[in-house]
């Protein structure tokens, strides 16, 4: 479900200025009061006008020296780092608020850019479109009449040239669905061929575009099986089946990690968790205790964009080119897991807190779960002639969050591993964006999945943004490949094959794509530290299944969403460089993020490295994905190669009260 969003009120007086810092660590996420404070404290210093809108409020990171010197009770300058929209100047503004000495540090404009879609926007767009007469026009000549059954969901404008420049004016560009009772999924009934703009600062409807009816699919597509049976949309499946057996998970003894505010430890693992309204879900200072040392592995891991291009040439599909991330922010999209449904065992629960547009914190209950899975077989030999055998068993701690985008819900999970690994996974669900078409016609660019219903060709593309610390500060990046030695004097059976490492030392050498048929894969290594056979302590970065894009030069596809033309991408590390396509995507007509970050073509040897990797989803529609989508996954491997001296799970005891599990 999505998280109740509960408006925070300072317990001691709401006119009394807020307290300011709450936090014990510099990575800590802003607290409800401190996001209180830092609206406070620029609205009374910049006399804002009740038009200026808060889009984003986060703590800003402080410099990675203050982090890895940081020792606990020691001071630092707590800071807040502020995003606002003045409605009324159609300008945007970035700020720096100090909460240790309350005031404002800094205060810009960022020209001709336009902030992500805020919550109060994305709500207050439905009931405009709902009121404008020409929409209801349209809507009229598709028979509908009880416009308080239709859906009206604001897509993100892209840029369809230069009438949509972010200078000049702040889009949307709506879709409608229409619902054939209150609780019905009106997303088996689109409207096909209306397009709205809107303007979202003044809230006018620009323009709606009408190419043509289409007839509404006469189906119902609800997934909820009270509704469901109700209806009749149960075409293959006859009534329910029978309740399989329950499974319980249980740990009597309690779970193994422990929790210190946002301080993480479980096993050999240490780490901190962290959320950004537009990130979600962020985890700092990974570390790993070998043998009594804490070995750095990474010191920032996030998603830093997610694209949905459509691959349909139609009048409502062609310009679906959705940011996600950067036109929407994740943070403030996450659900409220729960219990036995979302996440099962011993469960730790990090609440989020993000603001509204008045600058107030709201709480997102139980944003983050944690826990720790079983996770089969972590090593096992059993000696033929003697029958003696070891085994033990891997577990991962899994700390994960779910985010609803509309019709789609992403999962994303870390989850690291006993044996040094660590897994970056996204878990894909929801409701396919649909689309309909004619009776008896089959769709070019898309499946059908209902009478008169299709869900168009599209892909999914996720960078994640690793900023790398391998055993230290300076680091360097290798890539890998397999490739079998030439018949002759030094293989003369033609058995022979080898890894070849070549070292990518800038910025475009870095720029590479996956190579599944060579073995393809890239290593980080430190640059000062070497392993106890002398060769290089690192991490390997193995991709998983992945796809490149098919959308062409020239599109605003391509322009807009470069990063995912390459698989990966490296820079060294420059504290505004977070997001695969900028600070500000909506509108931007592309070239922002990577691209720009890359065109300087850094060095990067035995440097501090951030590596950017593209995880792809290749969605060609099944009916099996109509009228919810079964989970489809994604994922990336980061493992130990020469980190450690041998097997770090070697020192695993048996499992408890399982004599069995060795002789």
């Amino acid at each position: 479900m999505l998280a109740p969003l509960r408006r925070w009120e300072d317990p001691v007086t709401s006119t009394a200025k807020p307290a300011l810092v709450t936090a014990t660590h510099p990575l800590d996420p802003l607290s409800p009061g401190e996001i209180a404070a830092a609206s406070a404290i620029l609205r009374e210093a910049r006399g804002l006008a009740p038009t200026a809108r808060f889009v984003y409020i986060e703590a800003a990171e402080p410099e990675k020296s203050v982090v890895t010197g940081f020792s606990r009770g020691q001071d630092w300058d707590r800071c807040a780092a502020v995003m606002l929209r003045e409605r009324a100047e159609r300008r945007t503004y970035e700020a720096v608020v100090s909460l240790s000495r309350g005031e404002v540090v800094s205060w810009k404009e960022i020209p001709g850019v336009q902030p992500p879609i805020t919550l109060e926007e994305f709500l207050a767009c439905e009931a405009l479109v709902q009121a404008d007469p020409r929409w209801q026009e349209a809507m009229s000549k598709r028979g509908i009449t009880d416009f308080s059954l239709t859906m009206v969901d604001p897509w993100a404008s892209g840029y369809r040239g230069p009438e949509d420049d972010p200078a000049q004016r702040r889009l949307a560009r709506p879709l409608t669905f229409v619902r054939s009772k209150p609780d019905d999924n009106g997303y088996a009934r689109p409207v096909e061929n209306v397009i709205v703009t809107v303007d979202l600062d003044t809230m006018d409807v620009l323009d709606v575009e009408d190419h043509g009816v289409v007839r509404l699919p006469p189906r119902p597509g609800n997934y909820d099986p009270a509704i469901a049976f109700e209806t009749g949309n149960v075409p293959a499946f006859g009534q329910a089946r029978e309740a399989a057996k329950p499974i319980s998970i249980t740990q009597p003894e309690g779970r193994t990690f422990t929790v210190d505010g946002h301080a993480v430890s479980w096993g050999p693992w240490r780490l901190r968790v962290g959320f950004t309204p537009r990130e979600g879900l962020v985890l700092h200072d990974i570390g790993y205790l070998d043998r009594g040392t804490l070995r750095p592995v990474i010191h920032r891991a996030s998603l830093s964009e997610m694209y949905v291009p459509y691959g349909d040439p139609g009048s409502t599909h062609w310009n679906k080119n959705v940011f996600d991330m950067g036109e929407y922010g994740l943070g403030v999209l996450a659900n409220s897991l729960q219990l036995g449904c979302d996440c099962l065992g011993e469960i730790h629960y990090f609440d989020a807190w993000v603001n509204d547009q008045d600058g107030e914190a709201l709480r997102l209950p139980n944003a983050i779960c944690m826990h720790e899975e079983d996770f089969s077989i972590g090593w096992k030999h059993t000696d033929f002639r003697t029958e003696k055998g070891e085994v033990r068993r891997n577990r991962r701690l899994v700390v994960s969050f779910f985010a609803t985008v509309g019709n789609y819900d992403y999962g994303f999970y870390w989850n690291l591993y006993l044996d040094g690994s660590i897994e970056f996974e996204v878990k894909l669900t929801g409701i396919i964006s649909t689309g309909a078409v004619p009776p008896g016609e089959a769709p070019e660019y898309g499946t059908l999945v209902a009478p008169g219903l299709y869900g168009p060709n599209h892909q999914h593309f996720f960078n994640v943004r690793l900023d790398m610390r391998v055993d230290g500060d300076r680091n360097n990046l290798y890539e890998l490949e397999s490739s079998a030695a030439p018949m002759g004097e030094d293989n003369p059976y033609g058995n022979a094959w080898r890894q070849v490492k070549r070292q990518l030392t800038s910025e475009s050498e870095a720029k590479r794509v996956i190579n599944p048929l060579a073995g393809r894969s890239w290593l980080i290594t430190s640059a000062d530290r070497r392993n106890a056979l002398g060769g290089e302590v690192g991490y390997k970065l193995e991709p998983g299944s992945n796809v490149l894009p098919f959308y062409q030069e020239g599109s605003q596809q391509f322009a807009r969403g470069q990063f995912a033309m390459n698989h990966l991408w490296a820079t060294p590390y420059t504290p505004g460089e977070r997001f695969a396509c900028g600070d500000y995507v909506a509108q931007n007509p592309g070239g922002a993020g990577l691209p720009a970050y890359t065109r300087g073509n850094r060095s990067l040897e035995d440097g501090d490295l951030v590596v950017w990797y593209t995880l792809g989803a290749h969605h060609v529609v099944r009916p099996e994905d109509w009228p919810v989508m079964p989970v489809t996954r994604v994922n990336l491997h980061l493992k130990p190669a020469g980190f450690f001296d041998g097997n770090p799970m070697l020192d695993l005891p048996p499992e408890p009260g399982s004599p069995h599990c060795h002789a």
